[in-house]
């Protein structure tokens, strides 16, 4: 058992004490207290920060509540006024639609947030480390062998600047690094040459996502502004989400599928 689970382990073991529901209602009844009290306490620039987490805090909360009260509303329909007599059987009935605010925007980043996507390919097969790196020996006698070069395709962003050579663990050759992908729309059926954004998931391992190693399998953040996609409320989509498909280390380039 990892040292720090000490509580956990004692509450599978015994349980909470008999009051613990009462004392945990009672400490979340103070807790505006407990805010109030600080904000008024603090001075400087720790009040500002204190400010404008709270504020941020509120308007979340407020888009929350927003969300939850327009779920469900019904809204009058102006427009679906049909030309002609209504019958008499339909005179009492309003016109309506139901209002959905949740939209596939919020449904998208809430996927995000679990980390699951429905994805062309599911499963892929896994890389060992001397598949992905090739160990860079240095030093003056070349005995040192901590440094590895990333032997598959790689994406670093425009302000990226490398590490001066000493300090530098993982070098990632430019001649494998990459800015665009080729994306087809499953819908439209067609391909697009657009920019990356950033690598969101590698599924060989946490390690390579940070890297931003693309292999076969990684979900990528593309940039879609110039395709012309638009939320429910009329908003350009800037980004979305793709799953390579083919091995770009050994094609030449990024194939992937849009995740829509």
């Amino acid at each position: 058992m990892p040292q720090n689970e000490y509580i956990k382990e004692s509450i599978k073991r015994f349980g909470r004490r008999f009051d613990h529901e009462e004392r945990m209602r009672k400490k979340k009844a103070r807790e505006p207290k407990k805010i109030a009290k600080t904000a008024r306490k603090l001075r400087g620039i720790k009040a500002k920060l204190f400010t404008k987490k709270r504020y941020s805090e509120k308007a979340t909360m407020k888009k929350t509540i927003k969300a939850h009260q327009e779920k469900d509303a019904k809204a009058k329909d102006a427009e679906e006024v049909k030309p002609g007599a209504v019958p008499a059987y339909l005179l009492d009935r309003e016109q309506v639609r139901r209002t959905k605010v949740l939209s596939n925007m919020i449904k998208q980043k809430r996927k995000e947030k679990a980390g699951k996507w429905q994805v062309p390919i599911p499963k892929v097969k896994a890389m060992t480390e001397d598949e992905m790196f090739k160990i860079l020996r240095s030093g003056k006698r070349k005995k040192k062998a901590w440094k590895r070069i990333v032997n598959k395709v790689s994406f670093v962003g425009d302000n990226f600047t490398r590490k001066p050579p000493k300090f530098e663990r993982y070098i990632r050759p430019s001649a494998l690094r990459f800015k665009k992908a080729h994306v087809t729309h499953p819908e439209l059926k067609m391909t697009f040459n657009l920019e990356i954004v950033s690598v969101k998931k590698n599924p060989q391992s946490a390690l390579y996502t940070n890297l931003g190693v693309i292999t076969k399998g990684t979900i990528i953040e593309v940039n879609v502004s110039e395709l012309g996609l638009v939320t429910q409320t009329g908003k350009v989509i800037f980004a979305k989400y793709a799953q390579v498909t083919n091995n770009p280390d050994i094609d030449g380039c990024i194939n992937s599928l849009l995740l829509v």
